[in-house]
Formats: structure tokens, sequence, C-alpha cells
């Protein structure tokens, strides 16, 4: 049994789908504090050969508010953000392929920010033939006081985990022998070069699965999933490439 735990972001990068397919069970972070600069609500696509920003906006809310009391903003218009991304993408190989996907999870309507961001998720994966489970971590715990390792931890003994799996950027939050003493591997995901063509522009790596979709269409990109190397924490290396943030 192979477990991956992280927050849940926006269209994430490839290596976050990577990683869910990587594991037999992964679980999404519900009760974590929203931060204004991470990336749970925002992610980049391309334009004109230029990465650019796009976000999900949120409601105004006290800052100490968990993911899942954090609302969408109601002033969202998500036909505006698919009307951007469609022009943006307008001679891509897979827009008409890619778009009803992008659609459906931005005019999808949510209670909060969590739910919507699972469902994009979930709706992604869908799209990729990814099967592996994904389920939400106050389903498993409850309230907690656990932070960080020893949250990964617990969670981790609840499923029967016998490896926890995180991207490679992470290599300075886990201690090996932390999960080594309660009968459970450490592995970090290192995504190999994910190179492909953009138009006819120079490639701007590491933007959301949009991107890869729009290029490589659903099949290209689930081509793609395996493209990673699974290592022990004495052969990861210092991360040369952006992991995912924000490690609860």
């Amino acid at each position: 049994m192979r477990v991956g735990i992280m927050q849940p972001y926006l269209f994430p990068y490839i290596g976050y789908f990577q990683l869910i397919a990587a594991v037999d069970c992964f679980v999404i972070y519900d009760t974590v504090k929203y931060t204004k600069k991470g990336w749970i609500n925002r992610n980049r696509f391309l334009r004109d050969g230029e990465p650019i920003t796009f976000t999900l906006p949120i409601a105004r809310g006290a800052d100490d508010l968990d993911i899942g009391e954090r609302q969408v903003a109601a002033e969202f218009t998500p036909s505006k953000l698919c009307a951007q991304i469609a022009q943006a993408y307008r001679r891509a190989p897979f827009l008409a392929e890619t778009m009803p996907l992008i659609e459906t999870v931005l005019h999808h309507r949510a209670d909060t920010l969590f739910l919507h961001l699972r469902e994009g998720l979930t709706r992604t994966c869908a799209h990729l033939r990814i099967e592996t489970p994904i389920l939400t971590a106050s389903a498993l715990e409850g309230r907690t006081e656990l932070r960080r390792q020893d949250r990964v931890i617990d969670l981790c003994t609840r499923l029967s985990a016998k490896t926890y799996v995180n991207p490679i950027g992470g290599t300075a939050l886990y201690n090996h022998e932390a999960f080594a003493t309660r009968g459970m591997a450490l592995r970090f995901l290192k995504a190999r070069p994910q190179d492909y063509r953009q138009f006819d522009k120079p490639f701007v790596p590491w933007l959301s699965i949009i991107d890869v979709l729009m290029f490589n269409g659903r099949d290209g990109t689930r081509a793609r999933l395996p493209d990673y190397d699974l290592l022990t924490a004495d052969e990861a290396l210092p991360a040369g490439q952006p992991s995912l943030p924000e490690a609860a």
C-alpha cells in the first residue's frame, strides 16, 4: 500500500497527477489553513509564449480559516476565465478535447473552496483515467492537533500504508527513520523532463496540467504519467524542480 498526501490545488502541474497515479490511495487535506501567497487557488497557463497566472478568487474571510471553510468569491465569472484560456490555446491541437473538462470544473459551484478543488482533481483524474481513490483527511482523522510529519505518519498508519510517497521538493520535511520505526518506507517522486512542443516558442516548464493536455491530449498526457523516478531519502537530491509547497 503506497499513500500520497497533499493539499488540493487548482489544475496543478503534471507532477501532482504523477503522484496520484503512483500511489494506491491519495489523501487531500481539507483542514489546513488557506495561504494567500500559495498555489492552492491559482496556477499558470501559456499565452503568447509567456506564463500567465489565473486565479479562482476567494471571498473575504478571517485569516485563520481552513481550506474547507473558505468560499469562492460570488463575483467569480467562470465564462470569462474559460474564454481567456480558450483564446490563449485557440491553435492548440487538443483544444476541443480539453475545453469541456476546463469548463465543467470552473463552472462547478460548491459550498467551499475545498469542495471546488476536489471536484477539479477528481474530474481531471477521471479524464486521464487515473483510478486511485481520493480521500479527505478529516474523514480519516477528524479534528487533530498533529502537524507536518507526525500528521502524515498518523494518516499513513490509519491506511495501513507500507510506503509514503512525497514530491522530491519535500526531502527536507521528512525523516526516513521516523517512518521506518512505524514499519513504513519513505520515497520521493522526481519527475523526469516533460518537454513538448508549445507552438513554435521556447518551452516553458511546470505549467498547469491544462497546458500539458492542450498540447498532448488525454492519451499523450496519460503516457507521460510514468515518467518519474521513486527515490529513497539517500538518493533524493535537492529539488531542482518546483514541488507543491506548503506541506501541512
